[in-house]
């Protein structure tokens, strides 16, 4: 890469970098523990790296005692979740119970009964606390201004004579009142625009939607409209957990209209096209937090039309994605790994024990299954729960040769697979050298668990790719 180039990408970090609110200093939260005998309080994050981690954690805070939680700037300002693990009595088992909180630059002070931690009268800040105070108050009025177009929308879905005058009359009704409401929201952004709160207010706005078409015309209209008054230059959005919630209510409107997989895969990837294109033109951070989250959710349905949609986009310095590294490697693996391609080798053993390698493995099964999996994925277990009494109804070794590559790693991993495999007689169980991130998984580009490659025995060409019994069946016919 040029010095040019380096420096290109440098100063759009930093840009990037600078356009996020700064935190000043570290924030105090002073918590007043009551009517418990005592708890353990710990906060974490809703987003970021670290997300749904604890960052604080104090144990043995008795009741009538003052915790004071530090929270470091460089997670600020943020949504949390102050958990609090407690027990009623000294005998009593410890119980848990979670609020979600805001926190800005300002010192907190919180009086929690932790039985009641959701309880305004029971669980509340210091009179003057601003983050908190803000969104509740928002809450309430929102929720009235809204449920009086709940009420006219309700009317228009269900009223069956839309070409009628009262019909329209309705319609304008409600487009008055939508206009009217996504001013109100605009004002309470301009009102509170040091608060950091305020930067998840522009999820509620309500976009255009076409009445006077049929249902599918209303779903296109709010597709069309969805990101119209979003402003993806606000850097802030990111450390909204409602950006993501936003994102997964735009993406469901895509799968309702999904009645086959290859029709989902499409109808994901124009979504993910479509909602990058729109970040693209906002801050480079927003504009790689929309990457991040497309291929987190592509990868999750090992959907390689979507992965593959996003390969312009790492070439853009913009871009400023944390998943990089692993969309290339992704994509290496989808050029790699593909039916007619020879499967990569790797060590195991015959059925008496001795040493061979999988491409040297010879058997009268037309073909051979490598699946890697691990005994701690809920995935994984549901799949082997489903596939092996089929593979033993179908014939075992005689139709298919399995060679279930665990990537169990830790202790308790390894001992949920001991206990797996042997209720899997007839499978060829080892654990791939490394796990996850070793020399196997990487030979076939595995980032997720479970990972099926279906080999043609007598070529060691692969087959197919399946991602359920389903499709390892139909590939087999």
């Amino acid at each position: 890469m040029s010095l040019k180039k380096q420096l290109k990408i440098f100063s759009l970090c930093l840009l990037s970098c600078l356009a996020v609110k700064v935190q000043a200093q570290d924030v105090n939260i002073k918590i007043h523990l009551l009517e418990v005998y005592s708890s353990k309080v710990s906060l974490l994050p809703l987003v970021g790296p670290g997300a749904m981690k604890p960052i604080i954690e104090k144990a043995g805070i008795k009741n009538g005692d003052v915790a004071v939680l530090t929270v470091p700037k460089d997670k600020l300002p943020g949504q949390f979740v102050l958990r609090f693990d407690y027990q009623e009595k000294q005998s009593s088992n410890p119980y848990p119970s979670e609020k979600y909180i805001f926190i800005g630059d300002q010192d907190l002070e919180l009086w929690v009964k932790p039985k009641y931690v959701n309880n305004p009268d029971s669980t509340f800040f210091q009179k003057d606390e601003k983050e908190n105070s803000l969104f509740v108050a928002f809450g309430k009025e929102n929720g009235k201004l809204k449920g009086q177009m709940g009420l006219l929308q309700g009317l228009l879905m269900g009223y069956d004579q839309p070409k009628s005058k009262f019909y329209q009359s309705v319609v304008d009704e409600y487009e008055k009142r939508r206009v009217d409401y996504n001013k109100w929201i605009s004002s309470e952004i301009q009102k509170h625009q040091d608060a950091f709160v305020s930067n998840s207010f522009q999820f509620q706005y309500v976009p255009v939607s076409d009445w006077k078409g049929s249902e599918t015309d209303r779903m296109y209209s709010l597709i069309e409209h969805y990101f119209d008054n979003i402003n993806f230059e606000n850097s802030m959005l990111i450390k909204t957990n409602d950006l993501k919630e936003w994102m997964n209510s735009y993406v469901n409107l895509y799968g309702t209209m999904s009645t086959t997989v290859a029709i989902r895969d499409s109808l994901f990837a124009l979504a993910g096209h479509r909602a990058i294109e729109k970040a693209k033109l906002g801050n480079p951070l927003v504009y790689g937090w929309m990457v991040d989250y497309f291929y987190k959710g592509y990868e999750g349905f090992n959907m390689a039309v979507g992965i593959k949609m996003l390969e312009p986009y790492l070439n853009d310095p913009r871009c400023l994605t944390s998943k990089r590294l692993e969309i290339e490697k992704r994509l290496q693996g989808i050029e790699s790994i593909r039916p007619g391609g020879i499967a990569p080798d790797f060590a195991t053993k015959d059925d008496i024990g001795r040493p061979i390698q999988f491409l040297n493995y010879k058997t009268k099964a037309r073909y051979k299954l490598v699946f890697f999996w691990s005994a701690d994925c809920q995935h994984c277990k549901d799949l082997v729960k489903e596939m092996y009494p089929w593979y033993l109804q179908a014939g075992g070794k005689k139709v298919m040769e399995v060679f279930a590559l665990s990537v169990d790693f830790t202790d308790t991993e390894t001992k949920a697979w001991e206990e797996a495999k042997a209720k899997l007689p007839g499978w060829k169980n080892f654990k791939a050298k490394g796990g996850i991130n070793g020399p196997d998984a990487a030979a076939y580009f595995v980032l997720a668990t479970p990972t099926m490659i279906l080999v043609d025995a007598k070529t060691n060409k692969i087959v197919a790719l399946p991602e359920n019994l389903e499709q390892l069946q139909a590939a087999m016919k």
